[in-house]
């Protein structure tokens, strides 16, 4: 009966998101995650600028956030437990709650798109630059298109699937612990003079822990289009042909099957501060991008979202 009980926890985490959101707060879980983040880098980014000195403090960053992040929230559970059954199970919800991102991504895409539809580019590039790292001054329609949903395809990785996939396999404390490697990434892991060797174990971290979610997101993409009547043929061949295409291990899965099912062409050349890169082409442009294409992608992380919540109730059920 627990387990059963147990199994309800996805939807539960599922609903309190569709219902609440991502809620902006200084207190919220990952906001002190971030803070755990900053007090290590503080304390161990080293005053010489040797490469060995800064991957040795790079790979005791990432312990000493784990670490400290799960012993946090197995202590959290452990008093919830022994509370009420109850009382675990509201916490287990809630710590899968802050770690998936369904509504914050649709938030933000929908907002641009709305934008987009009223052909005000100017706060369509603001917004877009609140959710990309790339420049976004002086964009075209198509290319805002482009970026939100490459940024929104890529996060239903790292903000959906992911989370419930650790779940499934770690309970609770695996999602919270998965979004603890992510937030690393996304504040360490870049090729830049100051983390290009401290922050590598953070963002080679994120790569491994991503591997296994990112193919199965790929696979419930395509389950997702079929689903909506998306060209889901057209998506397995783009995402058999493109997805190794993309500079990360993993972010190619989502956004090659994504162009595939919209019949679109993602990647292309972007601009960081200045500095003009391309990104390989994945897709084809059967069609133009358009802000329609942001709705699609949207409406293709939710069914993907929900597939993925079905799948982890599932297999709660069946262990």
């Amino acid at each position: 009966m627990t387990g059963r009980w147990f199994a309800a926890v996805p939807f539960a985490a599922f609903l309190l998101d569709t219902l609440l959101g991502d809620p902006r707060s200084r207190w919220h879980p990952v906001v002190l995650i971030g803070n755990v983040i900053t007090f290590a880098e503080r304390r161990l980014y080293p005053q010489t600028g040797r490469p060995a000195d800064l991957l040795r403090r790079g790979v005791l960053l990432v312990l000493f956030v784990l670490i400290t992040v799960g012993a946090i929230g197995a202590m959290l559970l452990y008093v919830a437990a022994r509370l009420h059954y109850g009382v675990y199970l509201a916490v287990s919800a809630l710590l899968l709650y802050i770690t998936i991102t369904p509504r914050a991504l649709a938030r933000d895409g929908l907002s641009i798109r709305r934008r987009l539809a009223a052909g005000d580019l100017e706060s369509a590039r603001r917004e877009l630059s609140w959710i990309v790292g790339r420049d976004t001054e002086g964009l075209s329609e198509s290319e805002i298109a482009r970026a939100t949903i490459e940024t929104v395809a890529e996060n239903i990785v790292d903000g959906i699937i992911s989370p419930l996939f650790y779940f499934a396999v770690f309970g609770p404390l695996g999602a919270l612990l998965y979004r603890a490697s992510n937030t690393m990434d996304s504040m360490v892991g870049y090729k830049n003079d100051r983390y290009l060797y401290f922050g590598r174990a953070a963002a080679l971290w994120d790569d491994a822990v991503n591997f296994l979610p990112a193919r199965l997101t790929a696979g419930l993409l395509l389950i997702a289009s079929a689903v909506l009547r998306l060209d889901a043929r057209h998506a397995r061949r783009m995402l058999a042909r493109d997805a190794a295409k993309h500079p990360s291990p993993n972010g190619g899965y989502a956004e090659a099957t994504v162009a595939g099912a919209l019949h679109i062409r993602l990647g292309g050349y972007n601009s960081y501060r200045g500095r003009v890169e391309f990104r390989e082409y994945m897709g084809e442009p059967l069609v133009q991008i358009g802000g329609e294409h942001i709705t699609q992608t949207v409406q293709l992380m939710y069914v993907t979202t929900v597939l993925g919540v079905l799948s982890v109730t599932i297999y709660e059920m069946i262990w």
